[in-house]
């Protein structure tokens, strides 16, 4: 058993991270890169245009999702099937408009065949009942109260984009300016890289869906990305208090020292929270439905990738920094 230079008993590293450090870097340096690479990939990809597939918040348009009625098993069906009939309906046009173009509806099968998602352009009431009963012979019989049809017009659509870009901007530059403005300069800007480092690789995993299963970004994962932000940070300022307070205490040793005898003091702690974190949101995940079931992914991703920025990222970055004499101990 070590003693500290106060004298007082010293529990052995369970986490010496400086002497693993590499491997932390190259991990994340690998995460981040696919991320990247997915992100620009959707962006110059024609048919999405953006770093993420937007959702129907952010495009407008009509969504119509249907439940099949089966016994214990729905009848094969596939999505060209569903897109065949789209283009054999005869939708009403209203007076003076020329009728909603359905070659570019998107059809999704979720649930085993079970319900179906289209995504077509803004419809009217009774275009969307058309759309309804087109599919009924090919698809149906649907569930009576199976039935869902949510239209968003493309200028609210766009309105919502922006606000969620600015409020999504104006949260990170408010932890960039608290953090700053309460920390040393080195660790608000480590805060900063974990921070989107965290945000990178969320962004990227959902680029990938998106470019892989259709998977689109509604409203609900700016919010997912605000809370990991919060969370993100959070967690990454308790390590770094944790490392001043070693600094107080182990002032003669290494900084190396000083952040792995830090890290493993708070190793524990991370992993209980982000554990107990990580509980209800696979409740979510597994029980919440199809509307909250992406937004829970999003929430789970970032809580394990938020705890490995702030228990092995950052610190290691904080080891390799050259001292300032006093500064870090007396921020």
């Amino acid at each position: 058993m070590a003693f500290n230079s106060s004298g007082s008993e010293e529990r052995p590293l369970r986490f010496p991270l400086t002497s693993r450090r590499r491997q932390v870097w190259l991990v994340s340096a690998v995460c981040v890169l696919l991320s990247l690479m997915g992100i620009v990939r959707s962006w110059t990809d024609p048919q999405i245009g953006l770093p993420l597939r937007p959702g129907l918040d952010f495009t407008g348009g009509t969504q119509i999702q249907l439940e099949r009625s089966c016994a214990d098993t729905c009848d094969q069906l596939s999505t060209i099937a569903v897109e065949d009939a789209l283009q054999r309906v005869d939708l009403p046009a209203p007076e003076g408009q020329p009728s909603p173009k359905l070659e570019n509806a998107r059809v999704q099968l979720l649930d085993r065949g079970q319900s179906i998602v289209l995504r077509m352009p803004a419809l009217s009431a009774g275009q969307g009942q058309s759309v309804i009963e087109a599919l009924e012979p090919v698809a149906g019989p649907f569930e009576a109260g199976g039935q869902s049809v949510d239209t968003i017009g493309p200028s609210l659509g766009g309105q919502l984009l922006r606000s969620s870009l600015i409020s999504l901007l104006v949260a990170f530059a408010g932890i960039a300016l608290y953090i700053t403005v309460r920390y040393d300069p080195r660790y608000a800007f480590l805060a900063l890289v974990a921070l989107a480092h965290d945000i990178v690789i969320v962004c990227g995993i959902f680029a990938w869906l998106g470019l892989t299963t259709g998977l689109e970004v509604d409203s609900l994962f700016a919010v997912a990305l605000l809370t990991i932000a919060g969370y993100s940070v959070n967690d990454t300022v308790v390590v770094f208090d944790r490392i001043r307070e070693r600094q107080r205490i182990d002032g003669d040793l290494p900084l190396s020292t000083q952040v792995d005898r830090a890290v493993s003091a708070t190793l524990t702690r991370t992993i209980y929270t982000s554990g107990t974190t990580l509980l209800p949101l696979s409740a979510l995940i597994l029980f919440g439905g199809s509307t909250l079931y992406w937004f829970a992914i999003a929430l789970a991703l970032g809580v394990i990738i938020g705890s490995w920025s702030s228990i092995a990222l950052s610190p290691s970055l904080l080891s390799i920094w050259p001292s300032r004499s006093g500064a870090a101990a007396s921020a």
